[in-house]
Formats: C-alpha cells, sequence, structure tokens
C-alpha cells in the first residue's frame, strides 16, 4: 500500500547518497523537525546530538554511526538524534571538515606542509586497500607489508584526529547549547497545545451535560 507506484533505481539511490532528492536545505530541515519530536528528555536529545556532531569531524569514516550511538549510549544520550549527529559529515561538508581537520592536526603536531582534500581521500583508499589486501594475505599467498600504513597513520589518521578533536569538540559544544532550549520549547509549546485541546473537549462535555 504504502510502496512507491515506480521503485527508484540503483542509480537514483545511489545519487540521492551523494544529493538528497529535496537538497541538503529541505533534507537538514527534516531532520530537525525529527529531532525536536523525538519523545526523550532535551539534555538526552542534546547530547545525543552533539555526540553525532563530534564523530563527524573524526577520521573513523565508514563507523561514525556505530561509534556515535556507542558514545551516546556511554554519555547517556539519545541514540536516534546520535545518528542524526552523524549527518553533519556530509558529502558536501566532509572535504572541508578533512582539509580543515588535517590542517589543523599537522599544526599541532608540528607537521610540515599542506594537503588537498583529493591527496586526503586518496590516502584513504590506499590505506583501505592495503589494510584489506594484507587481512587477506594472512590466509593467502600473498606477502603483508605495512610501512604504507604506518606513514598514512603519522602524516595523516593522527593530524586528522587531533585536528578533528578540537573542531569537532567546539562544534559539539555549541550543538548541545542550542539543541536543549529549542527542543525544551518545542516540547513546552506541545504541552500547552495538548492542554488547550483538553480544556476544550472539556468544556464540549460540560456543555452537553448542562444541555441534558
Amino acid at each position: 500500500m504504502f510502496k512507491r507506484s515506480k521503485p527508484r533505481t540503483y542509480g537514483q539511490l545511489a545519487s540521492e547518497l551523494v544529493y538528497p532528492r529535496g537538497g541538503f536545505r529541505r533534507s537538514t530541515a527534516y531532520l530537525w523537525h525529527r529531532i525536536r519530536r523525538l519523545p526523550d528528555q532535551p539534555h538526552r536529545i542534546a547530547r545525543g546530538l552533539a555526540a553525532g556532531v563530534f564523530l563527524s569531524f573524526t577520521p573513523l569514516h565508514g563507523f561514525h554511526f556505530i561509534v556515535a550511538a556507542l558514545v551516546s549510549l556511554a554519555i547517556r544520550g539519545n541514540v536516534l538524534a546520535a545518528f542524526v549527529g552523524t549527518f553533519a559529515g556530509n558529502p558536501l561538508t566532509t572535504p572541508f571538515i578533512a582539509l580543515a581537520a588535517v590542517g589543523l592536526g599537522r599544526t599541532l603536531l608540528g607537521l610540515p606542509g599542506d594537503m588537498s582534500p583529493q591527496v586526503i581521500f586518496r590516502e584513504f583508499a590506499h590505506a583501505t586497500a592495503e589494510t584489506w589486501h594484507n587481512i587477506m594475505s594472512v590466509v593467502g599467498p600473498g606477502p603483508t607489508s605495512w610501512s604504507g600504513l604506518s606513514e598514512f597513520w603519522h602524516e595523516i589518521f593522527l593530524p586528522y584526529a587531533a585536528g578533528g578533536a578540537v573542531l569537532g569538540g567546539i562544534a559539539a559544544v555549541v550543538t548541545f547549547y542550542l539543541t536543549v532550549p529549542i527542543v525544551r520549547r518545542y516540547h513546552r509549546r506541545k504541552s500547552m497545545a495538548m492542554a488547550a485541546r483538553i480544556n476544550r473537549v472539556h468544556g464540549a462535555l460540560d456543555k452537553a451535560r448542562k444541555n441534558d
């Protein structure tokens, strides 16, 4: 009953992962609307959302959802809010996050030189391929080599983690203190609307009794 009359193709699904059908502005507005409507305390929602935003600044690509959920549970936040918070790192923002985090991290660690987003993500791809090759070498005839991973660890991953921790921490704090009053205000308005609705129902019942 609720299925699409014309199912989306795999190409459409893939393209919408990169750029949402309604655009990032519409998708962000929808996610924020869902955040406000979560049935939980404002502080728990804010903690979960902040955890997700913080993790989106880390180099744990592919594991943001899982780690954000674990962090949210550890700090008693809302896991669904943490899931939504990870969307701060989307295909549009991730190159800027990576560039800023690696640049700041290399400065903090005293490493010379700058790196472009293309170089950063190319090295991530190479590191993933080398890791997978070494895992397969355990059960196969191929040799293992960790030299490339060692360079990737010191030149990109550690700077990304250091810079991302600073930038993500700032973003998480801002997110928390913005979310609490907004969610609290939404819940207050919802409670007032519910009370007004109950009063109207009671008034209608009292009027009906008087007429009887």
